[in-house]
């Protein structure tokens, strides 16, 4: 598949994890589990969602994960990391879906075009969603009104996501749920983290809780992070497991504060 056959659809499961780590897994934290369950009752609703939560916590890889078990083929995503205009909006739509010809150059012949489109089950997720414009999110609820379209939206952002989507309240009071991906607590940790990744799965449990209270702090991109560096570590020091020397010397690469 080309660059531009791939332009909005899902990204490969490679890359779901932190700098593509080789071994780590996608586990069933109940974040996750949630996550799947509050999208597979929009797509069968055909609603809007909001899956929101600060930086590292695992929405994308949720996200993704569930949208590859659950519409793959009618999955089509759409990111900003500006502000777009409308035009803008419509143009990249216009080919996530993969709509064949030339944009129209006038605005009413262009939405007819993608109401058409929309007229087949489509799942859009737009992901950074905090960068979206009012005139943007208008747009998109004149899309999602219209009686003939088929279109689940899936709104996905970081800091300051959901009170982008609330300050809205006609798209607010379309948004069919809400979810906030907090950071794992220890109790989950212990029990995640040794499935996540195999340097982790004989690992001493007190050096699991260790690294999570004093560097991981239950954000899994940091667990990443951390297990990116240790994976490295063993291969230059030829240890064949953790121990806390490495454990801290990869402490010694993320910022402290």
């Amino acid at each position: 598949m080309t660059t531009n056959q791939r332009r909005g659809r899902l990204p490969h499961e490679r890359d779901d994890h932190y700098m593509r780590l080789e071994g780590a897994q996608i586990v069933a934290t109940k974040a996750l589990l949630d996550v799947r369950e509050n999208i597979r009752l929009a797509i069968e609703a055909q609603a809007m969602v909001c899956i929101y939560g600060a930086t590292g916590h695992g929405k994308s890889l949720a996200v993704n994960a569930s949208l590859r078990d659950l519409a793959p083929q009618q999955t089509r995503r759409i990111q900003f990391r500006a502000r777009p205009t409308t035009p803008g909006l419509r143009l990249e739509l216009f080919h996530a879906l993969g709509l064949s010809g030339r944009p129209p150059h006038q605005n009413i012949e262009f939405d007819r075009m993608l109401r058409e489109a929309l007229e087949e089950p489509w799942v859009v997720v737009c992901d950074e969603a905090q960068w979206l414009s009012k005139l943007c999110f208008e747009y998109l609820r004149y899309l999602w009104d219209d009686a003939d379209t088929q279109l689940t939206i899936i709104f996905t952002g970081g800091n300051g996501c959901f009170q982008t989507l609330q300050s809205e309240p006609m798209l607010e009071s379309r948004v069919y749920a809400w979810q906030e991906l907090m950071r794992m607590r220890l109790a989950e940790v212990r029990t995640v983290i040794p499935a996540f990744h195999p340097i982790w799965a004989d690992a001493d449990p007190e050096l699991i809780k260790t690294c999570d209270l004093e560097a991981a702090h239950g954000n899994f991109r940091t667990w990443a992070k951390i297990t990116h560096h240790l994976v490295s570590g063993l291969k230059e020091t030829g240890h064949g497991t953790v121990d806390e020397d490495l454990l801290r010397w990869s402490y010694s690469k993320l910022r402290t504060r």
